[in-house]
């Protein structure tokens, strides 16, 4: 009895001293971040200058609960998917994604994402749910790598840059591949479940007791998967639009079409470089202004107050959607038990 209550009292002390250290870590970047970012000081000074004016803070908070969808809309998926090992409210996916963001803020290219929402489950399998965690991050690539990809091809014969060799029959050639490989690319999401047939092939000797968790890919039937996507791809046009209205809010003016093309070719960069997500500030914005670079072109607008514009529409929507929710996130840490007495395990 007095050795049990030792171990309890010990996984209590770990359980704690992990969720403060999530804390610390998550407050000290995002502050470091934000606040110590020599560029940042004129996106604040300038933020402040035009707080009082209404349209601005009226489109700001427009912007702040558009965010709220959004992680709204990735925690109704999680709960959607995960539902499959075990049944949650929304609420308790809502802070499960959100501790998620959190953790992922000093984790390199988000893994922390994975497996930050998982320490929420009772009973499931935590390898069974960061799996399926994997899942539907794998549909939010799926259509950044599909929008962007069209935006390309757009993107390729209207504006002339580095790209402009791609011209004739060599252009008619990158249409045939990309179509080709996003054809490719959504067959293999609807049928997922080859993974959980090819686990005998791929885990084999010590790798042999992976199998039985690679099950959970053959839970989904091709409309459940469908209706995944068509979550992914109303959150991608809630967060492309977060940033349209904020290039207007910064008076960076072009048609929505045109700017949705080039905030898709944006995200298919940031989706496709490697990064630590607390660099992701910096790498957005200067992967946002070579592309907004090339669209406005040099002498036609004052490239200097574009490129302001730019920085800051794409700072204050990493703030908003990634800073603010992480912050949040750290606060639910404290909901989340890392250790447990058992788990159920799935069967083969």
């Amino acid at each position: 009895m007095f050795r049990r209550m030792m171990k309890t009292k010990v996984r209590k002390t770990y359980n704690r001293l992990i969720q403060v250290g999530i804390l610390v870590l998550t407050f000290v970047f995002i502050y470091r971040q934000v606040f110590e970012k020599s560029d940042m000081a004129k996106v604040w000074t300038v933020i402040r200058e035009r707080w009082d004016a209404a349209s601005f803070a009226d489109t700001v908070l427009v912007i702040i609960g558009l965010m709220l969808v959004n992680w709204g809309i990735e925690s109704a998926k999680w709960r959607y998917l995960i539902g499959k090992i075990e049944k949650i409210g929304f609420f308790k996916s809502f802070y499960a994604v959100l501790t998620g963001v959190a953790i992922s803020s000093f984790t390199p290219n988000r893994v922390g994402e994975f497996f930050g929402r998982v320490f929420v489950l009772d009973k499931a399998s935590r390898v069974e749910g960061t799996l399926i965690t994997i899942l539907g991050s794998m549909s939010q690539l799926l259509i950044t790598l599909l929008t962007g990809s069209v935006a390309f091809l757009i993107f390729i014969p209207l504006w002339p840059g580095p790209h402009s060799f791609i011209t004739g029959y060599l252009y008619d050639i990158v249409v045939v591949l990309v179509v080709a490989l996003d054809l490719l690319l959504v067959g293999l999401f609807l049928n997922i479940s080859f993974l959980n047939n090819l686990k005998e092939r791929i885990f084999s000797g010590r790798l042999r007791k992976v199998r039985k968790f690679f099950r959970v890919f053959a839970f989904y039937r091709r409309k459940e998967l469908l209706n995944v996507l068509g979550m992914s791809l109303i959150r991608y046009i809630v967060f492309a639009s977060q940033f349209y209205l904020l290039l207007r809010l910064f008076a960076v003016s072009m048609p929505y079409p045109e700017a949705i093309m080039i905030i898709s070719l944006i995200y298919l960069v940031m989706a496709i470089i490697p990064t630590v997500m607390i660099t992701e500030l910096g790498i957005r914005g200067s992967v946002s202004l070579y592309f907004f670079g090339i669209y406005f072109g040099t002498g036609a607008v004052n490239t200097e107050a574009v490129n302001f514009g730019v920085f800051a529409a794409s700072s204050l929507l990493w703030i908003i959607n990634v800073g603010i929710p992480a912050l949040t996130g750290s606060l639910f840490v404290f909901r989340l038990h890392f250790f447990r007495k058992s788990i159920l395990k799935p069967t083969v």
